[in-house]
């Protein structure tokens, strides 16, 4: 979770991925500032209704304070190969906006998706969104408030999407479940979830404090809002990212609520596998993801 540098983007986006078109930067808010910018990714043939392709939707991660789309561009010209049409989305970040104008920005995103993704191939009845961190969080909060309408009040969101069009979600070393914030000795403070409440969540540290964190991290963690009415979903975590107990417990409630869901773990012992190793193309754990990232995006779409 830190500013991406040169360099790194340089890393992750080598060799460029051939028999893909990009189209970069469009607006896809009219009002013209950077954050409000996405990139579409499809392959190089020309498409007609007939053949319109299954669209992914990502959001890259970063803590809600840094990252960006281009860090992920490799990424999601990898799968725009297999035969995708790939949308890669930028938003505004804490801490200088919150998690409710977050949300905002990624409803936007697929409100520009439905109207538009026709004219690059794509099938907007045929949507599955994702993310890596608080990417993954983001998407998978956005898909809970397409089935949960309290969700969506509260975040005052009127869905883009109609649930129907919503047929997956992928999730990459995800922030799901808010509950590990408060563990003893967990890696990341409770900054973390103040910084994402419209009033920065200032307040004394001590039990009263952590209580009302708790209520507010209600509305932010997906794992709360999960009912039989979610999408199928792909997980991909291992035991050397610190939200693996996050992803685990996920995992599990899903499988309470009877969602199908499709899961790649890997444990200790896979040296590559620290937190978002998924962008990374070179690492053959990437690739297996890649693999089974599109097994379940076409059982999902078919």
């Amino acid at each position: 979770m830190h500013t991406i540098s040169k360099g790194e983007l340089q890393h992750l986006n080598v060799d460029p991925i051939t028999g893909v078109r990009h189209w970069y930067d469009i607006d896809f808010v009219g009002d013209h500032i950077r954050w409000h910018r996405l990139d579409v990714i499809a392959p190089a043939d020309g498409r007609t209704p007939e053949t319109w392709l299954p669209v992914y939707v990502y959001f890259h991660g970063g803590g809600w304070t840094s990252g960006d789309k281009a860090s992920l561009t490799k990424y999601c010209a990898s799968q725009a190969a297999f035969g995708l049409v790939v949308v890669n989305v930028n938003y505004r970040m804490a801490p200088h906006f919150h998690l409710g104008q977050v949300l905002e920005d990624a409803n936007e995103a697929l409100g520009w998706v439905d109207a538009h993704i026709r004219e690059f191939g794509g099938d907007s009845h045929r949507i599955v969104l994702g993310g890596d961190s608080a990417g993954g969080q983001i998407s998978a909060l956005t898909a809970a408030a397409t089935f949960r309408p309290e969700l969506a009040e509260h975040y005052a969101l009127h869905p883009a999407m109609p649930i129907a069009s919503l047929k997956g979600l992928v999730q990459h070393c995800s922030i799901v479940d808010f509950s590990v914030f408060f563990d003893k000795g967990f890696v990341l403070s409770l900054n973390f979830i103040r910084m994402l409440l419209p009033h920065d969540g200032k307040g004394k540290e001590g039990g009263k404090e952590k209580h009302r964190l708790r209520e507010e991290s209600h509305y932010m963690s997906p794992i709360e809002w999960l009912d039989n009415r979610c999408p199928p979903v792909f997980i991909t975590t291992s035991e050397r990212d610190f939200f693996y107990s996050s992803n685990m417990n996920f995992i599990q409630s899903l499988d309470q609520h009877g969602v199908p869901v499709d899961s790649l773990i890997y444990g200790w012992d896979s040296a590559n596998t620290e937190h978002t190793w998924q962008q990374n193309f070179r690492y053959p754990e990437s690739q297996e993801v890649y693999g089974r990232l599109q097994s379940f995006i076409k059982k999902v779409t078919a």
